[in-house]
């Protein structure tokens, strides 16, 4: 079985046991959650897709640890005028395990 869930603004397709990383959602490390947000719902060949959501459908995750993503540079300047300027930037991202999809 598998669903397509909303979590901190972003779709992730989610299977059990699967682990995956996710912008933080403002969890501990270590505890569970249930992410009521099913878009779809699917085993098989069959899909439920919900109108936003599927009714009764819930999927429940587990915290692993907080991490962040490789840094991304940035870089601008004017050409002729001795100016540039360089920034970084590293967002913060959880490392979810998806333990149950019930629906």
């Amino acid at each position: 079985m598998y669903a397509y869930i909303k979590l901190a603004g972003h779709q992730h397709k989610v299977e059990a046991d699967q682990v995956f990383l996710a912008e933080k959602s403002g969890h501990e490390a270590g505890s569970e959650f249930v992410c009521e947000d099913v878009l779809a719902l699917g085993q098989g060949d069959s899909l439920k897709v919900g109108k936003p959501t599927v009714s009764g459908a819930s999927v429940k995750l587990k915290v692993l640890a907080d991490v962040r993503a490789p840094k991304i540079r940035g870089f601008k300047y004017k050409k002729r005028k001795g100016y540039h300027r360089t920034w970084g930037h590293r967002q913060d991202l959880q490392r979810l395990q998806v333990v149950t999809i019930q629906g």
